[in-house]
């Protein structure tokens, strides 16, 4: 009778099961395919009586919905199963990864960067293999500067075994970045001239042949040197907190006047006087001061109508402040026991 076939296919189908997925598609195939064995059900179901039709209607359907019900189910256990096999990865070694940390001199930079350009400045970048015109020639350095001796710039020789002079150096300063913006853009300008910079000095825990600079430079209308000290004073406080103070001594750069250092109040002992900032209660981080006329001219701008200020910072300057790094040598050792110091910044 056909309840009875109906019964032990359903049966059959609540005792299914699987154990891959071509095992489940030949099940389907077997139960639900135009020539599976509930549909030749349904197709036999034409000829029963009417007054049978409606309960064994009934048994079809419930059928038909558990079959679908349990294949279904059977799939998403596969789809499981392999969207966890996808996961994983046959290549990694089994033994556990160390995962990296950000450098210390990369975290300062960034940050110096992110509190710069909340006040409108622009990220400008610059080849650390220069000429004398773009680090020194347009920057009013004098041909006789003590900088462009040999002891403290590395000069590049065009050809093996020439001992004659050349122009072509390792930028010894951000600054030749400043000389290419003036000369390819019109003011106002206001950028921010981050980079490695070289020098031919005996390496140390207090110095080294390279190190990175941040260098910055606003030319507009009417720039005062008031604008760059309020400049200056934000970026204190936001870099070693609001209580931060700071104080401008006059100083000597051929590329600015006036010029001047920036100390700022320690942030070690709060000005009272420490070992670090050797009982002053202040520490130099930076120098700076406005624009030479001699140096704007130099790059095709009008210093009768326009005026501007730089500054400049050792990126190492700084982060030996926020992380009292002595030694910066430890920058650029890679030592990994150094480096994981600084996981959590």
């Amino acid at each position: 009778m056909l309840k009875d076939r109906i019964n032990d296919l359903h049966a059959q189908v609540n005792e299914m099961s699987a154990s891959s997925a071509e095992e489940l598609e030949a099940l389907r195939i077997k139960y639900l395919s135009k020539k599976g064995e509930i549909t030749a059900l349904f197709n036999e179901f034409r000829t029963v009586p009417n007054e049978e039709k409606r309960e064994l209607g009934q048994l079809l359907n419930a059928l038909r919905q558990d079959a679908e019900g349990r294949i279904n189910a059977l799939r998403e256990q596969f789809e499981a199963k392999q969207a966890e096999a996808d996961k994983l990865d046959l290549t990694r070694t089994p033994d556990p990864i160390a995962l990296g940390t950000r450098h210390p001199l990369s975290l300062v930079r960034e940050e110096i960067e992110d509190i710069f350009s909340r006040i409108g400045f622009t990220i400008a970048q610059g080849p650390e293999v220069e000429d004398d015109k773009h680090v020194y020639g347009m920057l009013n350095f004098a041909p006789e500067h003590p900088a462009r001796d040999m002891q403290d710039t590395f000069f590049v020789e065009k050809e093996q075994g020439v001992q004659k002079p050349t122009d072509v150096l390792l930028r010894s300063h951000t600054s030749s970045v400043q000389t290419r913006v003036m000369t390819s853009q019109k003011p106002p300008i206001r950028v921010l001239c981050p980079g490695r910079v070289y020098r031919n000095e005996a390496i140390s825990a207090r110095a080294h042949c390279f190190f990175h600079q941040v260098e910055g430079l606003y030319i507009d209308k009417n720039v005062s040197f008031a604008d760059l000290r309020e400049a200056l004073l934000y970026f204190s406080k936001e870099m070693f907190g609001p209580e931060t103070k700071i104080r401008l001594r006059p100083s000597y750069f051929p590329f600015t006047e006036p010029s001047a250092e920036m100390d700022i109040s320690c942030n070690i002992c709060g000005g009272t006087g420490c070992s670090f900032c050797k009982g002053t209660g202040w520490v130099e981080i930076l120098g700076c001061g406005m624009v030479d006329p001699n140096v704007l001219e130099a790059c095709g701008i009008d210093s009768k109508e326009y005026s501007g200020y730089a500054f400049g910072m050792g990126v190492e300057r700084i982060t030996n402040l926020k992380y009292r790094v002595k030694d910066l040598r430890l920058f650029s050792e890679n030592d990994v026991r150094f480096l994981h110091q600084f996981e959590a910044c």
